[in-house]
């Protein structure tokens, strides 16, 4: 018409979503997955694990992250497919291990949990339940209060957590975290006090500086530790409630949070009990783990000069 040549397309973007003849967003998730990528990346340069912002920026940063990944999820999210899911959890793993100040290895299951992140996927059908619900009270000739959209969202966000707790018992990867906090589970989400340091996720997630997991990433040869002489394998468990070497801190620790077991489950229970608890731990993973980085590049020191 008047001369203008109109293309005939199998996708067109309406107010920022693609849309298909199929309505499986496909095509959407495709494009927005090089922006969230890309965002992620920016982000992982101004969130560092050592220093940069608190954990309330963190958290502004993620959410940010967040509505962008979730723009739009009333008209998609009940056609979302797995690999659109996909999409959302691999941006959401990305600004949990952020949040949590956590190696990149770490699952992200685990990261979410600990950073009290609700997989995004469940957070879009939430969304989209919602924006339904105020829909069917229009067509009826209603129009729903604010305080009646709270309720819906609260019942549904219920909802939503029971599904997580639910994936939780059948984790694909990040087990012993998980395992750790959630018998936890509401007291963890729902604290008013207790940060996520560097070290004290190492711990947590036993992605750190361990043999084992050093290890496994091709780092160390063997999986041994360094500060025993019989060399037995450098776990979490190892370090926090065996190792000679650290007894003196472990002492210290015990002190405030009394002689119940240092396992990873046993460091989260007491974390739980009192903010005075949760900075005992938090300090004996500070020391600790920040005892055996130095000490780890000493070694690498003494080997380069070798060669």
């Amino acid at each position: 018409a008047g001369g203008v040549t109109i293309g005939v397309e199998t996708t067109m973007k309406y107010l920022g979503l693609v849309l298909d003849s199929r309505w499986n967003f496909i095509e959407h998730f495709r494009r927005l997955a090089p922006k969230l990528e890309r965002t992620g990346a920016a982000f992982k340069r101004i969130l560092p694990n050592l220093g940069g912002p608190n954990a309330s920026c963190r958290r502004l940063y993620a959410g940010v992250v967040r509505s962008m990944a979730l723009y739009g999820a009333p008209v998609w999210a009940p056609n979302l497919l797995r690999r659109p899911a996909r999409t959302l959890l691999m941006a959401q793993r990305v600004m949990a291990i952020r949040m949590i100040r956590g190696y990149r290895t770490i699952s992200g299951e685990s990261a979410n949990l600990l950073a009290g992140l609700p997989p995004w996927d469940l957070e879009a059908k939430v969304l989209a339940r919602v924006h339904s619900m105020r829909a069917e009270a229009r067509r009826r000739g209603e129009t729903p209060l604010p305080r009646q959209i709270s309720a819906w969202r609260d019942e549904l966000r219920r909802d939503l957590m029971a599904e997580w707790q639910q994936r939780l018992s059948q984790p694909r990867a990040g087990l012993a975290a998980i395992a750790a906090v959630s018998p936890l589970f509401e007291e963890w989400l729902e604290r008013r006090y207790g940060v996520l340091t560097y070290r004290l996720t190492q711990v947590l997630t036993g992605h750190g500086s361990f043999g084992r997991y050093l290890c496994l990433m091709g780092r160390e040869e063997t999986p041994g530790c360094h500060h025993c002489e019989d060399r037995p394998e450098d776990t979490v468990e190892h370090t926090v409630g065996e190792c000679p070497s650290w007894a003196e801190h472990r002492r210290v620790l015990r002190e405030v949070i009394g002689d119940g077991d240092l396992s990873r489950p046993g460091l989260v229970q007491a974390m739980m009990r009192s903010e005075g608890d949760w900075d005992a731990v938090s300090s004996f993973c500070e020391a600790v783990m920040l005892a055996k980085e130095e000490a780890g590049r000493v070694r690498q020191r003494s080997a380069a000069s070798s060669q």
